[in-house]
């Protein structure tokens, strides 16, 4: 089977997603080409054939036209089996350029959906169209949340299926490691608040602010530290140093398992997620974890793996993540519940698999039809 998987920009969790997918597919013998912009190529598909093709993040009427002419012959020329297409912009792309049988057959499209709507707002407006191209044209629709997988539903998608983003595996830090990850944000005896991710507004870091306000007072005060980079992180410092916030700002790391393994409470307060890489990976750690009732993180968490407040409630927030500080037995409770959760999650073969199933599937009702 050849497969062809078609990205536009990615960012780190649906890039590392569709790297495993392609390498996975490859590793069982299957044909893959990837096809994205040569930034996503170089940080996520190296030893991945790659085919450069510049979707452009938002809608450029004339690039995303020339981007379907070039796709389309692409498609013609290598003959894939099964195109999947991740995010909403490279799936509408992918399905104007299979509207016409390429080299004389039709080719089966299945699309993952990796985010919610925008936002009130013109780009909400240039979302539901996009929406409506996927869900009328995909042989098959798969959602990283049961909530984009209704509203796919609602718009006409056939074929709807929960898609499965697990983390990769990681090895368990050494104590030194650990240890000197928590002595670079933190005195002896002063809680840490972990938070980690890009520093966009969907991560809802500025909700974590207003909540740090809220501790300031203690003695020990809890210090936040804050792994990631991001369009936001100017208006970040500003704010924690306008409100007196102690927050040490880590930057992009790649020793999160250390800064997991030396964290108090982790905390997750996104306004919107799918299955986010750090809920699973703070599960597998074992951290107490606080998080956002929103998107997928329900779905990761079950019910006693995380303490879950509602999206954007600073109050809420600042009330559980003090809950797990001032309650030892409570943050036994959901370290243990946290790694039995972990444990029942779908790992990277079970997703290939699962993917693998999907193309056969949609191949074979083409070839049946």
């Amino acid at each position: 089977m050849r497969v062809a998987y078609v990205v536009g920009t990615v960012a780190g969790g649906t890039g590392r997603h569709v790297a495993m997918l392609a390498r996975g597919c490859a590793e069982r013998g299957l044909a893959v080409t990837v096809y994205g912009p040569a930034g996503a190529g170089e940080r996520f598909f190296r030893g991945i054939a790659f085919v450069p093709l510049e979707v452009a993040g938002r809608p450029r009427p004339a690039r995303d036209a020339r981007a379907v002419l070039r796709l389309r012959r692409l498609l013609v020329r290598s003959r894939p089996d099964v195109v999947h297409a991740h995010g909403l912009r490279a799936g509408a792309l992918a399905a104007i350029a299979l509207l016409a049988p390429a080299g004389g057959r039709r080719v089966p499209l299945a699309v993952t959906v990796h985010n919610a709507p925008p936002g009130p707002g013109p780009a909400r407006a240039v979302y539901a169209l996009l929406e409506r191209i996927v869900a009328r044209r995909a042989a098959a629709v798969a959602c990283v949340s049961g909530d984009l997988a209704e509203r796919m539903r609602r718009l006409g998608a056939a074929d709807v299926v929960l898609a499965q983003v697990p983390a990769a595996p990681a090895e368990a830090p050494g104590g030194g490691a650990v240890a000197a990850a928590r002595a670079a944000i933190a005195g002896a005896g002063q809680p840490v608040v972990l938070a980690v991710g890009r520093l966009a507004p969907q991560k809802g870091f500025a909700t974590l602010l207003a909540a740090a306000a809220r501790w300031q007072g203690r003695d020990p005060c809890p210090v936040v530290a804050l792994a990631g980079a991001g369009p936001l992180e100017a208006a970040l410092r500003a704010g924690a140093e306008t409100g007196g916030i102690r927050i040490c700002f880590l930057g992009q790391r790649d020793d999160v398992p250390a800064l997991l393994a030396g964290a108090d409470v982790v905390v997750v307060p996104s306004l919107w997620e799918g299955q986010p890489l750090i809920v699973q990976e703070a599960l597998r750690a074992g951290r107490p974890l606080v998080a956002s009732r929103a998107g997928g993180i329900p779905e990761l968490t079950g019910q006693d793996g995380a303490v879950l407040v509602p999206p954007g409630d600073a109050i809420a927030l600042a009330d559980a993540v003090l809950s797990v500080l001032d309650d030892p037995a409570l943050a036994a409770r959901l370290s243990q519940a946290a790694r039995e959760r972990a444990a029942a999650l779908p790992g990277q073969a079970t997703a290939v698999a699962a993917a693998l199933a999907l193309y056969q599937r949609i191949a074979g009702l083409t070839a049946a039809s």
